[in-house]
C-alpha cells in the first residue's frame, strides 16, 4: 500500500483525489500554500501543512512524520492565458518548484512519483488523435514548463520511478460532490457555462470563431475529473508493482467543440446560454485529441463518466452544492 504525500491537494483535482484516498483508506498528507487551493475542500481529517513544495525542512518533515514513500504532484500554475502575459512566474511555480521537490524526495527516500502533466506540451499537433511519441512542441510557457518537468524527471532524477500523466480538459465533479472547482474567475470553458447557466456571469465570450475545424470553435478532449483521480490511484498501483517510468496520455480520445459544449448546457438546462464573439486567445490552439490507447493498455484504466452530458450534469450539480454552503455560510 502506498503512502501518499499530496502537492497542491487543497486545489481541485489534488483534493477529488484526496477524497478518493480516504475512501480507498490509503495513507496520505497534502501540502499546498493555499494560493489558489482551498483547506475546507480536504477531508477534515486529512494531514495538512500550509507551505510551498520547495520548503524542504517543513516537507522532509511531513515525509518522516507520516512515513510517506510517494508524491502525487498536483502543485503549480495552469493557466495558459496567464503563463502567456508572465512567464517567469510558471517557470518559478512549475519547473523551479518541482526541481526542489524532487531534491527534497531523494533525501527523504521516496522512491515513487506521479506527475501531473498536461496535453499543452504537444502545441498545435493537427486534427489526429496525438499519441504520447509525439513530440513535444508546446505552445505557450504553461505546455514549455511541464514539458521541462517531465525532461527534469528523465534527467536529473532517473532513480525515481514515475508516471507523467498528460492531462486533457478536466471538467466534472467528485461524484458525491464533496469537492470540485472553486477557482473564481476562472477561464475554464465548462465553470464559464455553468455560471452563465446560473446567472453569475452575464455572457460567454467565445474565443475564436475562425479555426480549422467544422464548427470554427476550438475542440478539446473533456476527461471526468473522477476518472482522472482513478488513473492517479492505477498509476500508483503500477509503480508499486515495479513498474518502469512511463508518461501517459489521459483523455476519453474523442473531442467536442466549444460550441457543442455550450449545446450540452443549453440541453440540459433548458434554456440558451448568451453568448459573444470574441478574439482568439494568446496560446489556444485549434484541436487537441487523444490517443488515449497506451493508458488503457499499461493501467488498465476504464473510464466510467465519459458522457458530455454525465459531465455537464456533474458540473451543474456541483455548482448548486456551492451556492448552498455559501447559503449557509451566509445564515
Amino acid at each position: 500500500m502506498s503512502r501518499i504525500l499530496i502537492t497542491g491537494g487543497a486545489g481541485y483535482i489534488g483534493s477529488c483525489f484526496a477524497w478518493a484516498c480516504r475512501d480507498a483508506n490509503l495513507p496520505h498528507a497534502v501540502v499546498d500554500d493555499l494560493t489558489t487551493g482551498f483547506r475546507e475542500s480536504l477531508p477534515p481529517d486529512t494531514p495538512f501543512l500550509r507551505a510551498k513544495v520547495s520548503d524542504r525542512d517543513a516537507v522532509a518533515g511531513l515525509i518522516a512524520e507520516h512515513k510517506l514513500d510517494s508524491i502525487v504532484h498536483f502543485a503549480g500554475s495552469i493557466s495558459i492565458e496567464e503563463s502567456v502575459r508572465d512567464p517567469q512566474k510558471y517557470w518559478r511555480n512549475n519547473r523551479d518548484e518541482t526541481q526542489a521537490l524532487l531534491d527534497i524526495a531523494r533525501s527523504s527516500g521516496v522512491s515513487r512519483l506521479v506527475f501531473s502533466s498536461t496535453a499543452a506540451v504537444y502545441g498545435d499537433a493537427g486534427s489526429d488523435p496525438i499519441p504520447e511519441t509525439r513530440r513535444p512542441d508546446p505552445a505557450s510557457p504553461y505546455g514549455e514548463t511541464k514539458a521541462a518537468v517531465e525532461a527534469l524527471l528523465a534527467i536529473r532524477a532517473p532513480d525515481l520511478q514515475s508516471v507523467a500523466l498528460r492531462y486533457f480538459n478536466v471538467a466534472g465533479a467528485d461524484p458525491h460532490l464533496r469537492s470540485g472547482l472553486r477557482a473564481g474567475g476562472s477561464g475554464n470553458l465548462i465553470k464559464v457555462c455553468c455560471d452563465v447557466a446560473l446567472g453569475r456571469r452575464p455572457q460567454l465570450t467565445l474565443h475564436g470563431l475562425d479555426y480549422p475545424t467544422p464548427d470554427g470553435s476550438c475542440v478539446r478532449d473533456y476527461v471526468h475529473v473522477a476518472d482522472l483521480v482513478e488513473a492517479h490511484l492505477k498509476a500508483l498501483d503500477y509503480l508499486a508493482g515495479g513498474g518502469p517510468s512511463v508518461t501517459l496520455n489521459c483523455g476519453y480520445g474523442r473531442g467536442f467543440s466549444v460550441r457543442e459544449v455550450i449545446a450540452a448546457f443549453e440541453l440540459e438546462t433548458g434554456r440558451p446560454l448568451s453568448i459573444v464573439p470574441g478574439p482568439r486567445r494568446p496560446g489556444d490552439v485549434a484541436k487537441v485529441i487523444s490517443d488515449a490507447a497506451k493508458i488503457r493498455s499499461v493501467l488498465g484504466w476504464r473510464p466510467r463518466y465519459e458522457d458530455l452530458a454525465e459531465i455537464v450534469r456533474s458540473c451543474l450539480a456541483w455548482e448548486g452544492r456551492l451556492d448552498a454552503l455559501a447559503m449557509t455560510a451566509r445564515t
